[in-house]
């Protein structure tokens, strides 16, 4: 069959053609708003809307194109359904269920965390549940246990901020443009990640929860305290030490997972784990482990069509795909 996956659910507008068997993307496109929300720090829902609106018939268009396909060899629709912004949601869902009827086929809803798992699967279609799953990114960070048949165990979630959403407070905090993450790791790479020892809420807690909201406050304080000049010229360490203690908390609660379940494998998902250096630490503790390690490549890392369409393709071949427009979400929404 051929998929068209789109992908909504914040400020990426993506589409992308795959090819079920065997399981091949196609194309891949997106339209990234970074240059919409930059000038407010943070995703503002209406205007991520708008851009959506303007740009998902044109990424649907270029998905086709690249894929050297017609619009009528589309054998079925991806979409996602949530977690994400309504306004967004909403615009993806809309052109889906349409452009569904136009052609004659089904559009099926699909959760936009479990496309994040389905993107490493993209890498390695032998993966088997049970494993467990860390999703980070700027919107969720959760460690969740796959089951036989798509039933999820979450272990724990953030009590606040997300890891992604902490990499960009605190870039802004610094003075840095949004969004950080990126960035931070960039100027990390030749920091010293022992300058400044910033707090690791919960790191130690015999439970899978985190928290980054005392991580912000107190990189706001170092801010107050040193000023404006001592950040700038020491900018690359003081990033180092920030990267460091998000990835240790993240490597912590990974392992703490690990041991409580005594599974083997580890599938990483979301935006943040294309960060090197939370890919290198949780390498190295799991090949001294001997702990199957999956993360998709950077490209498939961060929001993407490919990522949706193969979510759905992964539950149509255990025949657990609902032939209706609508999948019950994995686990709970957010708050």
């Amino acid at each position: 069959m051929i998929w068209l996956g789109i992908e909504s659910s914040c400020d990426e507008t993506a589409c992308a053609v795959l090819q079920s068997d065997p399981v091949r993307i196609l194309s891949n496109p997106l339209y990234s708003q970074i240059q919409e929300h930059q000038n407010y720090g943070g995703v503002v829902p209406e205007i991520a809307a708008r851009a959506h609106l303007q740009k998902i018939t044109i990424i649907a268009q270029k998905a086709v194109e690249e894929a050297k396909i017609k619009l009528s060899d589309i054998q079925a629709i991806a979409y996602t359904t949530g977690p994400g912004l309504m306004g967004p949601l909403l615009v993806g869902a809309s052109f889906a269920k349409g452009l569904a009827k136009d052609l004659g086929v089904k559009a099926y809803g699909i959760n936009h965390l479990e496309g994040h798992i389905a993107a490493a699967w993209l890498q390695n279609t032998q993966l088997e549940a049970p494993f467990l799953t860390l999703t980070v990114s700027g919107g969720h960070t959760e460690l969740v246990v796959e089951n036989e048949n798509f039933n999820y165990t979450l272990l724990g979630r953030t009590r606040d901020d997300a890891a992604g959403e902490a990499f960009d407070k605190c870039g802004k905090l610094l003075g840095l443009p949004y969004p950080a993450g990126a960035i931070i790791s960039k100027l990390a790479s030749t920091g010293n990640r022992k300058f400044h020892h910033f707090p690791r809420a919960l790191k130690n807690e015999d439970h899978g929860e985190f928290s980054f909201s005392g991580l912000k406050t107190s990189v706001l304080r170092y801010v107050e305290k040193h000023g404006p000049d001592y950040i700038e010229k020491n900018l690359n360490d003081i990033c180092a030490s920030l990267e460091e203690a998000i990835v240790d908390i993240l490597v912590s609660k990974s392992i703490w997972a690990l041991k409580k379940t005594k599974l083997k494998t580890l599938v990483v998902g979301g935006g943040v784990s294309a960060n090197t250096h939370l890919r290198q630490k949780l390498a190295h503790y799991t090949s001294r482990h001997g702990i199957n390690l999956y993360i998709p490549e950077a490209g498939l890392s961060t929001d993407n069509g490919a990522m949706i369409a193969a979510a759905a393709i992964r539950r149509a071949q255990k025949h657990a795909l609902l032939p209706k427009t609508e999948v019950k979400p994995w686990m709970p929404l957010a708050p």
